[in-house]
C-alpha cells in the first residue's frame, strides 16, 4: 500500500505524518492488518529493536477516590468490588515493587487514587521511593499520583523520582463527557509541571471509550505535541459498577490498528501496552509486541493481568528480548536532547495511572469529608503508616460464554485480589 509505504518512511525519518494519513490506518480492512502491523514493526524496530521494556504497578492507596472519571472502577460512586486501602507504608510498597524487579521490571510504578497529593502525601511518597531505590538497586521509579500543584513535580525529584505520569486519556473535545470534576486542562498543566521539573513525563490514553477515530487521532496528536517520553496505551476495562460498564466497542483487530497509528505518530517514542490488552487482545497479544516497545508486567491497579512468567514466555516466543537495567530505552537523539532535563535515566514512564486500567487516575481529593470517609473505608484511616485493609481470597469467575457486543463480559474483567495491600502473593 502507498500509505504504509509513506508512514514508514515517515517513521524512519522521525517525520509526523498528516491527521488524514493517521485516520486512514484505522480506517484499514482486516485484510490488510498484518500489513499495517509489519509497517508499524518497521518503524519499531528502528528505533527499539526487538527490546521490551517491562513495568510493574504497586498501587500505594485503593479506591474512595471523589473523583468522578467515568471509566475508572476507583471512581466516586463506584459500586466495582475492587480492594480499598489507605497508604502502604514505604518497606510495604518496597517490598510489592520488589516482586516486580525480580520478574524482569525495569521501572516501578507508584499509583495512588485520588484527585492530587497533598505536601505531606509527596513527603509520604518520597521516602517510599528511597526505600525502593535502597533494597532495588538500578531501578526507575515512576509517581502516578494526580494533578500536582506548583513545586510538587521538583519535591518528587529531589526524593529521587525519575519520571512522572499523568494520562491525557481522551480528545480534549470529549474529555468533559468523560469526566466533570477536573478538566482537561488540568491534565496538560500536570504533565507540564513534571516536565518542567526535569522529570521523564509519560501520559497516554484509554481506547474504547466510545470515541471516534478523530478522538483517538487528536489525543494521540495532542500528546505528540507534548512530547512525552513514553505513551501508554490503555484500552478501556469496563468494570461492573462504573457508567461505561456495557462499553465493549473493541475488537483485537481494532486493538492493533490503534497501536500501528500510535507507533506512526509518534515514531521513537516509548509506546507501552497497557491496560485491557489481556481482555481485548487476548491471543493476538505477541502481534502488538511488534508496534509497541513496552508492556506492564502482571497485574494492574485494581484488576489482574496474566501471570508475569506467561508474559516473559509470550515476549520469548515472539522473539524478543527482555530490555535490561543497564539499557538505555530511548534512541540517543531523544536520550541526549532528554539528558539535561531528565537526568541519566534516558529512559520512559510508566502508566495509566501509569497506563493502567485507572488510565492515570486523579488521587484522592482533601476535601474533609473524603478524608473521613477514606478513613472509616481503611480502618486505619488516611494517616501515614495506615494499616492496609486485607483481602480474603476470591474465586475466580466460571468462564462465560461470548457474549454479543455491548452487553457485560465479567468472565474478562478479573478484579485483583492480590499483591500490594493483601496477604497474597502478586501475580508477577
Amino acid at each position: 500500500m502507498d500509505l504504509l509505504n509513506t508512514l514508514v518512511d515517515k517513521g524512519l525519518r522521525r517525520e509526523l505524518p498528516t491527521r488524514e494519513e493517521a485516520l486512514a490506518v484505522l480506517a484499514t480492512s482486516d485484510d490488510e492488518l498484518l500489513d499495517v502491523v509489519a509497517a508499524a514493526g518497521k518503524v519499531r524496530r528502528r528505533w527499539f529493536g526487538r527490546r521490551v521494556k517491562l513495568n510493574y504497578l504497586v498501587n500505594l492507596k485503593s479506591g474512595l477516590c471523589p473523583e468522578d472519571c467515568s471509566y475508572c472502577s476507583q471512581r466516586l460512586g463506584s459500586k466495582a468490588d475492587i480492594l480499598k486501602y489507605t497508604w502502604l507504608k514505604p518497606d510495604e510498597a518496597s517490598k510489592a515493587a520488589a516482586a516486580g524487579v525480580a520478574g524482569g521490571a525495569k521501572r516501578v510504578c507508584l499509583v495512588a487514587s485520588g484527585r492530587g497529593p497533598t505536601d505531606r502525601d509527596v513527603e509520604r511518597v518520597g521516602k517510599t521511593i528511597e526505600a525502593i531505590k535502597e533494597q532495588n538497586e538500578g531501578v526507575e521509579v515512576c509517581a502516578c499520583l494526580g494533578l500536582l500543584t506548583d513545586g510538587q513535580a521538583e519535591r518528587l525529584k529531589d526524593a529521587g523520582a525519575d519520571a512522572y505520569n499523568h494520562n491525557l486519556n481522551t480528545s480534549e473535545a470529549t474529555y468533559g463527557q468523560i469526566t466533570q470534576t477536573h478538566t482537561y486542562a488540568d491534565r496538560v498543566d500536570t504533565v507540564q509541571k513534571a516536565h518542567a521539573a526535569g522529570l521523564s513525563a509519560c501520559s497516554g490514553l484509554i481506547a474504547g471509550m466510545g470515541e471516534t477515530d478523530e478522538d483517538l487521532v487528536d489525543v494521540v496528536y495532542s500528546l505528540r505535541e507534548l512530547d512525552p517520553d513514553s505513551v501508554p496505551v490503555n484500552f478501556l476495562i469496563p468494570f461492573e459498577g462504573t457508567p461505561l460498564a456495557k462499553e465493549w466497542n473493541l475488537t483485537p483487530q481494532r486493538c492493533l490498528r490503534i497501536l500501528a497509528m500510535v507507533r506512526f505518530v509518534c515514531p521513537d517514542i516509548e509506546v507501552r501496552l497497557a491496560g485491557g490488552r489481556e481482555v481485548h487482545l487476548r491471543s493476538m497479544q505477541p502481534l502488538a509486541l511488534q508496534v509497541v516497545n513496552s508492556i506492564f508486567l502482571g497485574d494492574y491497579l485494581t484488576s489482574e493481568g496474566q501471570a508475569g512468567q506467561a508474559d516473559l514466555d509470550m515476549i520469548a516466543d515472539a522473539g524478543f528480548e527482555v530490555e535490561g537495567a543497564g539499557t538505555q530505552t530511548l534512541p540517543a537523539h531523544r536520550a541526549d536532547a532528554a539528558a539535561p532535563a531528565h537526568g541519566p535515566c534516558g529512559s520512559v514512564a510508566a502508566e495509566a495511572g501509569c497506563g493502567s486500567a485507572c488510565g492515570g487516575c486523579s488521587g484522592h481529593a482533601h476535601e474533609p469529608a473524603a478524608e473521613a470517609e477514606a478513613g472509616a473505608a481503611a480502618g486505619a484511616g488516611g494517616e501515614a503508616g495506615g494499616e492496609a485493609e486485607p483481602a480474603a481470597p476470591v474465586e475466580a469467575d466460571p468462564v462465560l460464554a461470548q457474549a454479543p457486543a455491548g452487553e457485560l463480559r465479567s468472565d474478562l474483567v478479573t478484579v485483583r485480589r492480590r499483591g500490594a495491600g493483601t496477604d497474597l502473593a502478586p501475580n508477577a
